[in-house]
């Protein structure tokens, strides 16, 4: 009895300590732990996040991105469409439970733009840029000019006034933030406009221009009919053109206009067959010549005329042209034929060349030259200053009532009444072109760049 009882003790111990053994395999499992790192917590729109899951005790994930998209993935990577401030979310689950980490995503706009044939950008040409940025809900341009312009536009249009290397700045706004992008751009130099010799054809009643360009362009300017005549000057400085009209009855007028052939006005009138023209801008006066023998003046607008401050009656002027240098005019005369020198006011008036006549005469002041045509030989000549050392330029032998003289390229123009022609050449006369041939009658020219 006693062994039995034993036994029963025992087996109740060993019954004891299984169980006890079986209680302590039951205990509760730790609760898991939602954690995780971001590779940015601010990035642009479209840039990738890599999130890295560093969770404890947990077998199962579901992350939540707070633009509506979710993810059960360990260690998902994400990018954002649209710029604002995104709280993510991971919820990890284990044997213990879920938790929940939580993290702020801040997605600002990408900024980028393109430029329009980049690589040809000029001064005075519009340049366009084209935003291609994304998720940005509103726009700020900086153009890098010395005025420092800017402009709020989506894809604006910007003129560089001249040449030189600037920083284009784009900034993007948009909810979450802005994005700044910029881009260093060259502007070239614009291409000066080709220079045009203006002309007025008396056969057509027009004045026309051709471009200089090589392309032989011509373009009408101005309607002459019932005011046509034969002399021409250009004002470069106040941009207006001047010329003469013998066509207006009973007498002539002058002239003055825009070079686009706005603003014509009337200057001066009921003058005699008035011919050639000259200006002195800086001493505000206008020449003219006429066939009553006078060399005529007034301010350029016409006002203050002083009429025949050289007169020789038994002169009729054709050219006229002016020496600003050494304050000296020059009158060209068709009926004794003499070619004449005076001071500005008229006064000393000389004869430097007899027995030649033309109806153009030119000045240049540079090499000490004057140009004149010489319609008793058939050609068209120069000489000093004082009318010694003449020498041929051209013999074409066609009457010429326009000769301008260009320095900045040592180039002579003139026309051709008879050959309906415009030339060019060197000063000595070489290297000479036919600009334009089949012309009508060729008269006054000018010269505009």
């Amino acid at each position: 009895m006693k062994t039995k009882f034993l036994n029963y003790i025992l087996i109740s111990a060993f019954s004891l300590a299984f169980f006890t053994c079986q209680n302590d395999d039951d205990v509760t499992p730790p609760q898991s732990q939602a954690e995780f790192t971001a590779s940015a917590t601010e990035v642009k729109v479209g840039e990738d996040i890599q999130f890295t899951n560093t969770s404890q005790n947990a077998t199962a994930y579901l992350w939540s991105f707070g633009d509506g998209t979710t993810s059960n993935q360990v260690s998902p990577k994400k990018s954002y469409q649209s710029s604002d401030v995104f709280l993510v979310s991971l919820v990890s689950t284990g044997a213990g439970g879920s938790t929940i980490s939580s993290m702020e995503i801040k997605v600002t706009p990408a900024s980028n733009f393109t430029v329009t044939d980049e690589d040809n950008l000029t001064a005075n040409i519009p340049v366009q840029f084209t935003n291609t940025s994304l998720g940005a809900t509103s726009y700020s341009w900086s153009f890098g000019d010395p005025n420092n312009s800017s402009s709020t536009e989506t894809n604006p249009t910007f003129v560089y006034p001249s040449a030189g290397t600037f920083t284009v700045t784009l900034t993007s706004n948009g909810a979450g933030g802005a994005h700044t992008f910029s881009k260093e751009i060259i502007v070239a130099a614009a291409p000066e406009d080709p220079a045009e010799l203006y002309y007025i054809d008396y056969s057509t009643e027009f004045m026309r221009k051709l471009s200089l360009d090589g392309s032989g362009t011509i373009s009408d300017v101005l309607d002459l009919a019932g005011k046509a005549g034969v002399g021409m000057a250009y004002d470069e400085i106040n941009e207006k053109i001047y010329f003469s009209d013998f066509d207006t009855t009973p007498f002539g007028n002058i002239w003055r206009m825009n070079p686009d052939g706005s603003e014509l006005e009337v200057i001066a009138s009921d003058i005699d067959d008035p011919y050639a023209i000259a200006l002195d801008v800086a001493g505000n006066k206008v020449y003219w010549v006429d066939n009553d023998g006078n060399v005529s003046r007034a301010n350029l607008d016409g006002t203050s005329p002083e009429i025949g401050i050289l007169n020789i009656p038994s002169a009729s002027w054709r050219g006229l042209a002016l020496d600003l240098v050494n304050n000296k005019l020059y009158a060209y005369d068709a009926n004794i034929e003499d070619l004449y020198i005076a001071d500005l006011d008229g006064s000393n008036a000389s004869i430097i060349i007899s027995g030649i006549y033309g109806y153009a005469v030119a000045v240049d002041t540079v090499n000490n030259k004057i140009y004149f045509d010489d319609q008793n030989s058939d050609e068209l000549k120069r000489a000093n200053l004082d009318g010694t050392n003449i020498e041929t330029v051209d013999d074409n032998g066609t009457r010429i009532y326009g000769i301008i003289i260009d320095n900045e390229t040592n180039k002579l123009y003139w026309g051709g009444r008879d050959s309906g022609e415009l030339y060019r050449a060197d000063l000595d006369g070489s290297n000479k072109e036919v600009l334009k041939s089949g012309l009508g009658s060729v008269r006054g020219i000018a010269l505009i760049k």
